[in-house]
């Protein structure tokens, strides 16, 4: 197991799992820093904010990505997110984490190919443990 995850990112607009992710990250110790967006397009201005300066301790290493959000839900902004990631230079882990357990959604965010799991809400403490301890590289 190598260094503890430094920075993971949430775009999610459900506060309540938001806070409970929040809870377990910080009780179970996981990662430094934890960063939230409302929305995809939120999220989105501020990668495209980072392309300018490259700050690789500002780029997350863990995404965990709701589908339907307000003002640009997860579908899109995997689309946009996907054509900037390689000029990130950082490998990007992203988790879809939705409380749709339609398998066409499932299957559709497993076949994208930027996408490592589809997550059905509510997670666990093990599962986050297990993202966490095992993304380590």
């Amino acid at each position: 197991m190598g260094d503890k995850i430094g920075l993971a990112c949430i775009i999610d607009d459900d506060n309540m799992y938001v806070n409970l992710v929040k809870r377990i990250v910080e009780a179970k110790n996981l990662c430094n820093n934890l960063m939230v967006f409302e929305n995809g397009m939120a999220a989105l201005d501020y990668f495209e904010a980072i392309l300018n300066n490259l700050d690789k301790n500002k780029i997350p290493e863990i995404i965990f990505l709701d589908l339907n959000m307000p003002v640009m839900d997860g579908w899109e902004f995997l689309e946009k997110f996907t054509g900037i990631k390689n000029k990130l230079g950082k490998v990007i882990t992203v988790y879809i984490v939705s409380s749709s357990i339609n398998p066409v959604d499932i299957e559709r965010a497993k076949s994208i190919q930027s996408v490592t799991d589809y997550l059905i809400k509510p997670v666990t403490i093990e599962n986050l443990e297990a993202i966490f301890l095992n993304k380590t590289a």
